[in-house]
């Protein structure tokens, strides 16, 4: 499964914006996805994550990003989305998706979740500034 991440761009402080996440040939059906983001200078973090069904999310406890970011899938299980809200310049960053084996119907939490993605997209930037 090769996941592609859509939606980045510029924003200012305060605004919107929400992420997708696709994959082709073959779709996220049947995956758990997790979203990451790297800054500049900084090492990658785990934002949050999803099970292939979409019943049960995973959130980092990052204090900055609690009740900010939620992550969610589409009807037909196809597409993730990362919605993210009242952005601030350390959002600033390269945000990813990736995908599981597939399949998986529990994770014990954030950190076995973040650790089971194998399948990387390339990320998509967005830039928060005034």
């Amino acid at each position: 499964v090769n996941p592609v991440e859509r939606g980045g761009g510029e924003a200012q402080p305060g605004d919107s914006l929400r992420l997708s996440c696709a994959a082709s040939p073959r779709t996220l059906e049947t995956y758990a996805v997790a979203w990451f983001r790297q800054a500049p200078g900084k090492v990658r973090e785990f934002l949050a994550g999803i099970l292939w069904h979409g019943a049960e999310t995973y959130y980092s406890p990052k204090g900055s990003l609690k009740g900010r970011f939620t992550i969610s899938k589409s009807a037909d299980l196809n597409t993730v989305y990362l919605q993210m809200n009242n952005l601030n310049s350390e959002d600033t960053a390269v945000y990813s998706c990736a995908a599981d084996l597939g399949r998986q119907t529990y994770y014990e939490d954030f950190v076995e979740i973040q650790n089971a993605m194998i399948y990387w997209g390339k990320g998509t930037p967005v830039t928060v500034s005034s």
